[in-house]
């Protein structure tokens, strides 16, 4: 007796084929979205769960972004497709962090920023990190610290300072992002970099830089002589 094909067998081949012939560029967001499901549901049309993502969330990458609960609430969506979707976004920042790490900060800043890029711009809320280097300015770990809305009473210099410690870093890069994708630093943001310097001073750790990512964009304390 003959094996019946699956329903979409087919469709599901072509998209791995184009794939492979062409790369990612040749494919739409929700196809994206449809190979990732059909990954973790390959006995299933995952299109329509793919546009309706979409739909929603109103790109790729708001979906990859969007928190694990809100993706269970679309209909058809189960923790296995969801974890298809997380999975190949957290192994993107893995890999660029490993790119990075080990590195001296200043021939490797832009693979640092392609990490920082991938790893805030779609964040719809602020979050503060901190990269610590060694003596030779080399990047021993890059860490998320604080999350929410970022003032003088949201940013523990204790924490940081610890942290510090911790890692025994020379000197340290604050990061933060702004959802709005604006670069401008507000009076909030001026204010935590004193209160980091100081922190900083104390132990003899210098901060050379306080980035801020909106979008695709930075904008540098140090090159605009903030620090």
């Amino acid at each position: 007796m003959l094996s019946k094909t699956p329903a979409g067998d087919g469709h599901r081949r072509r998209l791995r084929e184009r794939f492979f012939q062409n790369g990612i560029e040749a494919f739409h967001d929700y196809e994206v979205l449809e190979l990732l499901l059909t990954l973790a549901t390959p006995r299933k049309d995952m299109k329509p769960q793919a546009k309706e993502l979409i739909r929603r969330f109103g790109s790729m990458a708001n979906v990859l972004e969007a928190p694990t609960s809100v993706l269970l609430e679309v209909p058809g969506m189960g923790s296995v497709n969801v974890f298809a979707l997380k999975l190949p976004h957290a192994v993107g920042r893995r890999y660029l962090f490993e790119q990075a790490k080990g590195k001296d900060y200043l021939h490797s800043s832009r693979t640092v920023k392609d990490y920082l890029t991938h790893n805030l711009r779609e964040r719809n809320r602020e979050v503060f990190m901190v990269i610590f280097l060694d003596g030779q300015n080399q990047i021993i770990k890059m860490e998320e610290l604080f999350t929410g809305t970022l003032n003088t009473s949201a940013i523990y210099p204790r924490e940081v300072v610890q942290k510090i410690l911790e890692y025994d870093a020379v000197s340290v890069i604050l990061v933060h992002n702004h959802p709005s994708g604006g670069l401008t630093p507000s009076s909030s943001d001026r204010a935590v970099t004193k209160k980091l310097q100081t922190a900083s001073t104390a132990i003899d750790v210098e901060i050379l830089d306080h980035l801020i990512v909106g979008g695709n964009e930075f904008f540098s304390f140090a090159d605009h002589r903030l620090l």
